[in-house]
């Protein structure tokens, strides 16, 4: 399992036409007034914290390599596990929002990245076609950023009275992802003195052109506190993505006083046979996570061929399933898991069992199922000569 990434020393590389693409995802800010008492980057929601959603949108797009998650020196300690996310790091930032970018941008230095975007974390409904946008426009232009034309008619006020009006013609309503040539915007920035509105104002001030790509409503800043449930509607509307999984596992009898069924030891007078622990329950139910997400079997993560997997709980594979499924942006909706045997008896361990694996899993009990059934004596469950399991598990994206 990989390990939180905080700042990692750049290797030296040169830039080459398949140089990657890197996000800088800006997260240090202190602001309130969306309301809580924490800062709005890790307020809930639609049951995902608002940085969830923002990193898992570039996490998800395949033409973006890297990310850098810049955070404020208050929350290192307790948010220094998104760097175990795929494609993610964490980096501390600074006390105002282009010092955070500066960060970001160091974090990512000599890497040969061809681009970098550069977005607020509080846009958590960014799309994967605005993203996309932008690293088109990049192809024939060092700077591009998504805007929206602004259509309404502008007043000036003051005292909540309005004293006059102001032409709209050539206006827009400026968003982020910010991208850029990364050599090009790291150079402005690092000439820049600070205290520029966004990074297309540091762009223009060393005379980088930025390209205009079309915005979305959707994509909005959450600022106060009705912005939640807008944002919360958007992402409800978009497509779910949902993915089954489906695994099956046998361990024969041996010697032995137990078996170990989904995390439950229970007596018995012959024991499972197995590489690990046999546990022929949880085995089964950690493939068929991996199946959902196309990560292969136990057997890959785990190989039996390497001897630190002797006698291992099972509980250790089935925690990396699950932290695959989280760091790639999918909860577990439900798990239904099968025991076939003859022999012992499942009904009086079944609530144990379903607790035990939702404890492990980190999920309600009533996510989880297990269940057993005979093969009629057929076969070599049948002929009480070893126990299968079967078991599916749904994950859903966000």
């Amino acid at each position: 399992m990989p390990v939180a990434r905080l700042c990692p020393k750049p290797s030296v590389m040169t830039k080459s036409p398949a140089s990657p693409n890197a996000a800088v995802i800006v997260a240090a800010g202190r602001g309130i007034r969306a309301g809580g008492e924490q800062p709005k980057q890790w307020c809930m929601l639609g049951g995902s914290a608002v940085a969830d959603w923002t990193i898992r949108a570039f996490q998800n797009h395949p033409q973006i390599d890297h990310i850098v998650l810049v955070l404020n020196p208050e929350d290192i300690k307790d948010r220094s596990a998104y760097g175990q996310w795929d494609k993610v790091e964490v980096c501390i930032g600074g006390q105002t929002r282009d010092a955070s970018v500066r960060a970001g941008l160091g974090a990512l230095a000599g890497r040969g990245i061809a681009n970098v975007l550069i977005h607020d974390v509080a846009r958590p409904c960014i799309d994967a076609a605005t993203i996309t946008s932008v690293l088109q426009a990049l192809q024939s232009s060092r700077g591009a950023a998504p805007a929206l034309a602004v259509t309404d008619a502008l007043w000036t006020g003051e005292d909540a009275k309005v004293t006059g009006t102001r032409d709209r013609a050539g206006l827009f309503r400026a968003q982020t992802p910010q991208g850029f040539d990364f050599d090009a915007i790291s150079a402005a920035h690092a000439a820049h003195p600070g205290g520029a509105l966004d990074d297309v104002e540091v762009a223009r001030s060393a005379g980088i052109e930025v390209a205009i790509v079309p915005g979305s409503e959707a994509n909005l800043k959450i600022t106060y506190p009705a912005d939640f449930a807008r944002a919360e509607a958007i992402l409800k509307g978009r497509n779910m993505d949902v993915r089954l999984g489906n695994g099956y596992d046998v361990h024969r009898f041996g010697p032995g006083a137990f078996v170990t069924l989904c995390g439950v030891d229970i007596a018995h007078e012959r024991g499972l046979q197995g590489h690990s622990d046999a546990d022929v329950g949880m085995h089964a139910v950690t493939d068929a996570i991996y199946g959902a997400l196309a990560e292969g079997d136990i057997g890959q993560h785990f190989p039996p061929s390497d001897p630190q997997w002797k006698g291992a709980a099972s509980r250790i594979f089935l925690e990396h399933a699950m932290s695959r499924a989280r760091a790639r942006g999918y909860n577990v909706s439900n798990i239904d898991c099968t025991l076939v045997c003859e022999t012992p008896k499942i009904g009086p361990h079944a609530v144990e069992m379903r607790n035990k694996m939702a404890e492990i899993m980190q999920l309600d009990p009533a996510c989880v199922s297990v269940k057993a059934t005979t093969s009629e004596r057929l076969g070599f469950t049948g002929r009480q000569e070893g126990i299968a399991a079967i078991a599916t598990a749904t994950l859903v994206a966000g």
